[in-house]
């Protein structure tokens, strides 16, 4: 494998991997923020129980996920240098507005929230909560702006003689169409991630312990699997809207995910298909007047693409050449993500069901509780898939070739070598990450009292 093939495969498992942290983040702090509320509202100990022992559990991963983002970034620097010249001026905004905003917002208040349970009136400590909520949301929104313009470059210009992309607009990179879409639409994933998370958990502790865990965990599973089922229909609503604009706007990743050989109207979805196992030379034809024939002959691809607007019209502009993305990753991750997503709403129906007066689901439920949290986080691992891959083979799509993104004076045995510490860094990280959470999800419940730094179960250990 060249430095190339590494680098991405460096950088395809460096993100997967982060983002198994991430959607869990987002989600988990509300859920959070929403049992200290019941809390501030009614007193009932309840809720205070629920939102310390989850509170406990978002601290680790939270930790977890802001290590394993700084190291991810620390590539575009090492293995895309060419990558991170050509797209610098537009992509540091959003990703530095992310930093010094949503990411210090976050860690402010959330330090405030830690230390804060004897020092901070009830209403400030539970306003600290909320606004880290708010946070993650904006750090979210900030980093898919970027990513969204990398799908689709709209607010900018690419100066030839620079040989790099200029930002002319920020609004306009701010309210990317993809983004609009995008940005709910993961959203809607992460709350997926973090109900099945406590529908999973709670689950598992009421068939285990349900003298001493009854009430609060009852509670704590019907909240997320209420949780994953309105985030379930929402992603369907999004990613609808999603895949029609991508339809216009990157035609090559929709019929790579339907596997589609020739334009045609109205094509059919197929669930189960055989792409890939014996094709794995065929390329993806397309209308003439909106792109290549792959009888033509290959062009000598150029570093990036003149143009006087980053809005891409038609891949025709590209000249003649092969554009097409890997069909059967992008085929089978697109068939993958929504295969366990669906299991995992299927699931929460069937505990709402089984709970439902009062009832206690069978010694069975203990397995389905234990696969199920892992379900969500598949789904946007392989979502993350389809969508990167499927833009392949430009890493901007229309004006930067990933070939032309990598840093041209990195060897492929430098890549090799920080892959390997990588992932053995990473996997060391997992089992601190999997440790530290089996120990807290069956420990008991933290008393019933407001106490934080100073009590027998401090939430700040995993600070």
């Amino acid at each position: 494998m060249n430095a190339l093939d590494l680098a991405r495969w460096q950088f395809g498992v460096t993100t997967v991997y982060h983002f198994l942290f991430v959607p869990l983040t987002i989600s988990l702090v509300f859920i959070v923020a929403g049992f200290q509320t019941a809390w501030f509202r009614t007193d009932n100990p309840k809720y205070l129980k629920l939102t310390r022992f989850f509170g406990e559990l978002f601290l680790i991963n939270f930790a977890m996920g802001v290590v394993t983002g700084i190291v991810q970034e620390f590539q575009f620097g090492m293995n895309w240098s060419d990558y991170s010249r050509f797209v610098g001026d537009i992509f540091g905004a959003p990703l530095a507005i992310e930093g010094l905003l949503a990411f210090f917002l976050e860690s402010t208040f959330l330090g405030m929230w830690i230390f804060g349970w004897d020092k901070l009136p009830k209403r400030v400590h539970l306003a600290s909560i909320w606004i880290v909520a708010i946070g993650t949301l904006l750090s979210a929104f900030f980093i898919l702006a970027a990513n969204a313009w990398m799908q689709e470059p709209v607010g900018s210009i690419v100066n030839s003689t620079a040989g790099r992309a200029e930002l002319k607009d920020f609004g306009a990179v701010l309210t990317n169409p993809t983004v609009i879409w995008a940005f709910p639409h993961v959203i809607a994933g992460c709350f997926m991630t973090g109900g099945a998370f406590v529908l999973g958990v709670s689950a598992w502790r009421l068939l285990r312990r349900p003298a001493e865990d009854g009430a609060p965990f009852r509670t704590a599973a019907k909240v997320g699997a209420v949780a994953l089922l309105v985030a379930g229909l929402f992603i369907v609503v999004t990613g609808d809207q999603l895949g029609q604009h991508i339809a216009v706007d990157q035609p090559m990743k929709l019929a790579a995910a339907e596997d589609l050989q020739t334009t045609q109207s109205s094509a059919p979805f197929s669930v189960i298909h055989a792409v890939g196992l014996q094709r794995q030379g065929d390329r993806l034809d397309q209308d003439p007047e909106r792109a290549f024939h792959p009888g033509h002959a290959r062009p000598q691809r150029p570093r990036f693409r003149a143009s006087t607007t980053c809005k891409p019209s038609t891949p025709a502009q590209y000249g003649p050449g092969d554009y097409s993305p890997i069909v059967p990753v992008t085929f089978w991750s697109f068939r993958l993500m929504i295969g366990a997503g669906s299991l995992a709403a299927l699931a929460a129906l069937w505990f709402l069901w089984r709970m439902r007066r009062g009832r206690v689901p069978g010694r069975g439920a203990v397995a389905i509780a234990l696969v199920l949290p892992f379900l969500p986080l598949a789904a946007n691992s392989f979502a993350w898939i389809f969508t990167e891959m499927g833009r392949q083979p430009w890493i901007v799509y229309g004006l930067q070739l990933t070939s032309s993104g990598v840093s041209p004076n990195v060897s492929s045995l430098e890549v090799a070598i920080t892959m390997v510490v990588f992932t053995l860094l990473y996997g060391g990280l997992a089992v601190v990450e999997v440790g530290l959470l089996a120990k807290r999800i069956r420990a008991p419940l933290p008393a019933a009292d407001a106490g934080g730094a100073d009590s027998d179960q401090p939430a700040a250990f995993a600070y």
